[in-house]
């Protein structure tokens, strides 16, 4: 079932979290973020403010403060019920004190505890983390800063507590944000972007490689705000060496010196020009109630489950003929169109394709562990390696599960993830990508689906590298210790990162080197590096806490739960010290802070108050709306809806089916219309008498936009890669059949001009989405030049006369 969420009630009980102002600093691709919260409480009685929120899923939070006037607490990393009792003791006993944890189901989600803020008290809350930038597929570094945070579902029978979060209309969040930046990098920075409104950027020297940006004035938290920031010659292979904690003891991660190498391999322009004939390909798509909602503002008749189809009908024709493939769907339960994979062939395309096409966001909740579990237990086709693409908007709240499942199977497959819309989870997403040995993309803000699915599926037509070795050069004395897990995947011009704690010194030259070996298509590869071993100075320890926080996501992915009790323990105490040590948190550790001179004792009960974060442009109304096609019980019991902790809960029943809102953003339920401004903020209440019977409800179907003529064109070709020549293609060209036919030359038979045509009219009217139909383009090139057609040069030429085009001739190498 869904965990509770929902609007503030009526009474309207005052928020004491009255701004956020966040400050990110990035050197080269590494990022430190200092956020500061600021609470007052102008109740007459003291507070106890929760806040539930979401940070990057490999944040590694190394610092949490308060300030109460001219004091400062700084609070201690502790073992996680060791802190809590040390929490409940100081409010119990009257004194302010202060907790930040780590969700147990979700690594992304903290949840920060403000306790017994007096009557008319002030504070401010720091915290900082550290993070690694993910490069994207246009070389971009890409951060996020997530603001909305969406329920999480929780599926029936789980065990675990439901994360409790307090989600309301971006319109509705009562404080403010204030976002800046500054980059700075060994190289020029190019241009800084955002899905957001952004101040311009300054720059700070004359080689332009230091710049500030701001968030612009107005920030509406309906979206994350997501900052891109592009390098000149970004793809250089860098090593940093940062001292170790003068505090620290000796031999351990943080007292010795630590080495970050960040390499971009560059494979064979031989084997980047091919692609592979074989593969098992899988699509799991999310067909929960949330992919129904638009994909983003700007797009408003383009939902997430309508791009998911497009997405799927280029994938499908993007296909090598010899491989396999099969396609599932989860929510509250799974499908799949067939049993077990099948032979990608002209017969399974197109039956296929017509059940894509009727695909809608009806399965009601996020269950994907089940389907996951169905996929793995397919036997492997010999020879075909398999490719698992999971499309999901990344709200379950079973996360550790899910790549725990995941992480068991990192042997029978890579795994290609996708984040659709604000407040996908980047525990998820990532997790998936890393334990899978895949690549993990997110979809946001006026992000197109379709461009990023191509290129990872680009990346899994790559051969697999196989056989990764790291060898490293070391000055006589001095040694490395890897920080684990080992390096099993690579990709061409994505960055590979390792973590190295170095031993020992030397009196020779301070240079090292490091060597990563693989196979390629059974050729031996390399790529290499050479670095100072004199430490950087002023890094702050940034390298180490990112170590450390890739150390202990390690160990806590190990398969914990199966562990025999001494065991179990023996992990555990091993993440609690390297997360004491290092300062950072971890799923078994919480931040804690007592201000033990707080003077006299705050006297008399503690009132919580719960922080709203915004959740993702439609989710309300989902939340409402999804019991519209349901049974008169699910209808009931949302009518008749009530308030725990000061916000009215809204719940899915368990495999309740969404209908989609109509065009224009209402739906009728009896003789109540919910209505959404543009934004999707704003909401009308529904009748609580109980009295909607279901012969009432009255669900106003969507418009339907026509059909792109690009999609149109893409949906026409054969699975061998041709088209065939009829109205359809003459449609989608935007010519008659008789002008099609009359321009066609004598000798060349019908398919072949037909599959001219449509190259022309992809590189003549589609050039700047190329990355789209690149594979499929190639493929009807394969086909055309296997027919060993003559005349292909007059056809050409006719073909783009034809359709009014110019460009080079051997622009489509034929």
């Amino acid at each position: 079932m869904m965990n509770c969420c929902g609007l503030l009630t009526v009474q309207k009980e005052p928020v004491p979290l009255k701004s956020i102002e966040v400050e990110l600093e990035v050197r080269d691709h590494v990022a430190t973020v200092v956020s500061t919260l600021n609470y007052q409480n102008k109740e007459d009685k003291p507070i106890e403010a929760v806040f539930v929120f979401p940070l990057p899923g490999d944040a590694a939070v190394c610092h949490f403060s308060a300030k109460m006037g001219q004091k400062e607490i700084v609070a201690e990393v502790k073992e996680k019920q060791e802190a809590r009792e040390e929490y409940d003791d100081a409010l119990s006993s009257g004194q302010q004190a202060f907790l930040l944890e780590e969700s147990d189901q979700s690594p992304d989600i903290f949840s920060m505890s403000v306790g017994c803020l007096p009557p008319g008290e002030s504070a401010s809350i720091r915290l900082e983390y550290v993070t690694e930038l993910a490069v994207q597929a246009d070389e971009g570094l890409r951060f996020c800063l997530p603001a909305v945070l969406n329920p999480r579902y929780t599926p029936q029978g789980s065990e675990a507590p439901a994360v409790q979060v307090n989600s309301v209309p971006a319109s509705l969040v009562p404080y403010s944000l204030s976002f800046s930046a500054r980059v700075s990098s060994p190289r020029p920075i190019s241009k800084v972007e955002s899905s957001c409104s952004l101040d311009p950027l300054q720059f700070l020297n004359t080689d332009q490689t230091q710049a500030t940006v701001k968030l612009g004035a107005g920030h509406k938290f309906d979206r994350d705000v997501e900052v891109l920031i592009y390098y000149k010659d970004a793809h250089q292979p860098t090593a940093v060496v940062e001292a170790g904690q003068a505090s620290a003891k000796p031999g351990t991660l943080m007292g010795d010196p630590v080495v970050m190498v960040s390499l971009f391999p560059e494979f064979p322009q031989s084997v980047m020009s091919s692609v592979a004939s074989c593969g098992e390909f899988v699509f799991l798509m999310d067909r929960s109630g949330s992919m129904d909602f638009n994909i983003n503002s700007s797009r408003q008749q383009e939902t997430r489950i309508g791009s998911a189809r497009d997405t799927l009908l280029l994938l499908l024709k993007s296909l090598p003929m010899g491989c396999y493939f099969n396609i599932y769907s989860f929510g509250s339960r799974y499908e799949h169109i067939f049993p077990h994979s099948v032979e990608y062939s002209e017969k399974t395309m197109e039956e296929a394709l017509k059940v894509v096409e009727k695909m809608k966001a009806d399965l009601g909740g996020t269950e994907i562990l089940e389907a996951l579990q169905d996929i793995y237990k397919q036997p492997c086709i010999p020879k075909q390696p398999r490719q698992l693409f999971i499309f999901t908007d990344g709200e379950v709240d079973n996360t550790k599960q899910v790549l725990d499942l995941v992480k068991k199977n990192s042997g029978s497959h890579r795994c290609f993830s996708f984040g659709i819309g604000e407040g996908a989870s980047s525990a998820l997403i990532n997790g998936l990508a890393r334990e899978g040995g895949g690549h993990a993309q997110f979809i946001t803000g006026s992000d197109r689906m379709q461009p990023k699915v191509m290129q990872s599926l680009r990346f899994a037509l790559q051969p697999a590298v196989k056989d990764v070795s790291v060898t490293w050069d070391l000055p006589k004395g001095t040694s490395v210790m890897v920080v684990p897990p080992p390096i099993t995947t690579i990709f061409q011009g994505q960055r590979t990162l390792l973590y190295g704690r170095l031993t020992g010194q030397s009196a020779e030259a301070a240079q090292g080197g490091v060597t990563v070996k693989y196979s390629l298509s059974g050729s031996p590869s390399q790529t290499q590096l050479l670095f100072d071993l004199k430490p950087k100075e002023d890094t702050g320890l940034t390298i180490h806490r990112l170590a450390a926080r890739t150390l202990i996501q390690s160990l806590e992915m190990e398969d914990i739960d199966n562990l025999e009790k001494d065991d179990y323990e023996a992990k555990k105490k091993k993440v609690v010290e390297l997360s004491v040590q290092s300062g950072v948190s971890s799923a078994f550790t919480a931040f804690v802070a007592v201000n033990r001179d707080s003077g006299e004792a705050t006297h008399g009960p503690l009132v919580r108050r719960d922080i709203p974060v915004p959740m993702a442009m439609g989710m309300m109304s989902s939340m409402v709306l999804g019991c519209a096609a349901m049974d008169m019980d699910c209808v009931q019991e949302m009518l008749m809806s009530r308030s725990i902790g000061g916000v009215q809960d809204l719940c899915y029943d368990e495999g309740d089916d969404e209908e989609p809102l109509s065009g224009n953003g209402c739906r009728s339920i009896g003789h109540y219309q919910y209505f959404c401004d543009d934004e999707g903020d704003d909401y009308e209440p529904l009748s609580a008498d109980g009295s909607v019977g279901l012969d009432e409800i009255e669900v106003i179907p969507p418009k339907q936009p026509p059909r792109d003529p690009f999609l149109q064109l893409v949906s026409l070709q054969k699975a061998s890669g041709c088209w065939l020549l009829d109205s359809a293609l003459a449609a989608a060209l935007g010519k008659t059949c008789e002008e099609v036919e009359n321009s066609k030359p004598a000798l060349i038979n019908n398919e072949v001009w037909a599959t001219v045509l449509a190259l022309i009219w992809l590189h003549g009217f589609k050039s700047d989405a190329k990355e789209e139909w690149e594979l499929l383009s190639m493929k009807a090139v394969l086909w055309l030049r296997a027919q060993k057609a003559s005349y292909l040069s007059e056809s050409v030429e006719a073909g783009k006369v034809l359709l009014g085009c110019s460009f080079q001739k051997d622009v489509l190498e034929l």
